[in-house]
């Protein structure tokens, strides 16, 4: 996998997107870190690929709310105080309407 810094995106795009086919990925970076991924598609694969991304990126937010709920220790709420929790909110919204 290539890694390529936004300075040489900008000054090197079109090699950029001539080796893009080959690489099939390459991690954009800022400042040494990855901001982004550019991915080759091509027609025939342009839904199927969305798919999968907007997949990964679900997949990554639960997990992200699990590591979440685990550090604040709310992982081992019940499902009453859930329910309470939720009808709480309701009442409160029901008030300011």
């Amino acid at each position: 996998m290539k890694f390529l810094s936004v300075r040489d995106l900008r000054g090197k795009s079109a090699q950029v997107w001539k080796d893009l086919p080959n690489e099939r990925e390459m991690i954009i970076t800022s400042n040494g870190r990855p901001i982004a991924i550019l991915a080759a598609i091509s027609e025939s694969n342009f839904e199927e690929s969305l798919k999968a991304f907007r997949q990964a990126r679900a997949v990554e937010a639960v997990a992200s709310l699990q590591r979440r709920s685990v550090d604040q220790g709310t992982d081992k709420i019940t499902m009453e105080e859930i329910g309470a929790e939720i009808k709480m909110a309701r009442s409160k919204l029901d008030r300011m309407r």
